[in-house]
């Protein structure tokens, strides 16, 4: 008769069942893998694929029993650096779509808002124009691999101990909310410098010639500038991209 402990189906239950919580706690707020057209089914079944084939690299893994009284904190550790990992890499779309919201600003398109039922909240045309072509650079670059890497390496820097005070007091995620205001001044910057010297223009010009209708006239400059001035930017969108998710995967050992 085959007789199995509960060591043995812990010893083969833990190494596949933490880094499958992971993997699922990032699906679930990461871009793309987040996405609501993909079904939930589809999403379970990557995640425990990923956790599976995984299992070559993340040898000397802590073994956690189900009934153990630390496999609560293990699950709890597992799902929020998960979430921790894809919330991360959100601030990177988020200084983006921070950015297209000055541009807009500057360009005076931000009365041209839509509803994004991803945010569920309000959003310029020209922030979601940049949300979407980071979404695509992402996907070009080959981030949503760099993801996967990146919460398999995380093991490494923060094993299935249960500790998941560690993971945030080592990573300190709050310190990312600089970087979106400063990443997003970096992305806008030339745009804001163009409309500057734009309106400055067009206040000289209304000075010299007071019989010209500047309020017709500044509408359509303005517009057709800032249209030029997106064509030309876009192209070096992938430095501060790359930049920022290069900073957010180093702190997770990715």
């Amino acid at each position: 008769m085959i007789s199995i402990s509960e060591a043995q189906i812990a010893a083969w239950l833990s190494p596949v069942l933490w880094p499958f919580l992971r993997v699922l706690g990032l699906f679930s707020v990461a871009p793309v893998f987040s996405l609501r057209s993909i079904p939930m089914r589809a999403k379970i079944g990557l995640a425990l694929l990923v956790a599976i084939a995984a299992q070559p690299s993340l040898q000397g893994q802590p073994v956690i029993g189900v009934d153990t009284p630390g496999a609560f904190g293990a699950v709890v550790q597992q799902v929020g650096v998960g979430i921790a990992i894809g919330f991360a890499v959100r601030l990177v779309f988020s200084a983006v779509e921070l950015a297209g919201e000055l541009i807009g600003l500057q360009m005076g398109l931000n009365f041209a808002a839509f509803f994004d039922p991803s945010s569920g909240g309000q959003v310029s045309a020209v922030s979601r124009f940049l949300g979407h072509m980071s979404m695509l650079l992402f996907v070009v670059i080959n981030g949503h691999l760099m993801l996967l890497m990146a919460v398999v390496r995380s093991f490494s820097a923060f094993p299935a101990d249960g500790n998941v005070l560690q993971v945030f007091a080592t990573t300190k995620l709050h310190l990312l909310g600089a970087e979106i205001f400063s990443s997003a001044l970096w992305i806008a910057l030339p745009m804001i410098g163009l409309m500057l010297f734009v309106n400055l223009t067009m206040g000289i010009i209304s000075r010299v010639a007071p019989q010209m209708n500047i309020y017709a006239v500044g509408f359509p400059v303005t517009l057709t500038v800032g249209m030029a001035g997106i064509a030309a930017i876009l192209p070096m969108l992938d430095r501060p991209v790359l930049a920022l998710m290069q900073k957010v995967l180093d702190l997770f050992g990715g």
